[in-house]
């Protein structure tokens, strides 16, 4: 993912974080704050100090940013997203991530369905 496509600045976070709807569930807080005429969809992701070390944390991070960059095609796109990781991330792999996010995203009602390909 493009560091063009990532949050970075306190304002922004703020903007989000007071502007935006909330949604979450055991590992992961999403807020999501629409942005009109946005072409593609930025991501600023947070994680405490309290989850783990610095390697636990880019773990978590890179995690996120993976599954975000598979789910491209399916995130609304017109989106700023601030992901906030829990403690049980800590403990989780790649594929818990994405099916946890996966969750979070469908609870949101921000993530597209996929066409439906059977008879």
């Amino acid at each position: 993912m493009k560091k063009k496509y990532r949050i970075k600045k306190n304002d922004d976070f703020q903007k989000v974080f007071r502007r935006g709807k909330s949604f979450a569930n055991r590992q992961f807080v999403v807020y999501t704050l629409k942005q009109e005429g946005s072409n593609h969809f930025r991501i600023g992701l947070s994680v405490s100090k309290k989850i783990g070390n610095a390697v636990c944390r880019n773990r978590i991070k890179r995690y996120i940013r993976q599954s975000f960059h598979e789910l491209e095609d399916q995130i609304n796109p017109e989106n700023e997203y601030i992901i906030i990781a829990r403690k049980p991330a800590a403990n989780m792999d790649f594929h818990e991530v994405k099916k946890s996010l996966i969750h979070v995203l469908k609870v949101g009602r921000v993530l597209k369905q996929k066409p439906n390909n059977s008879k």
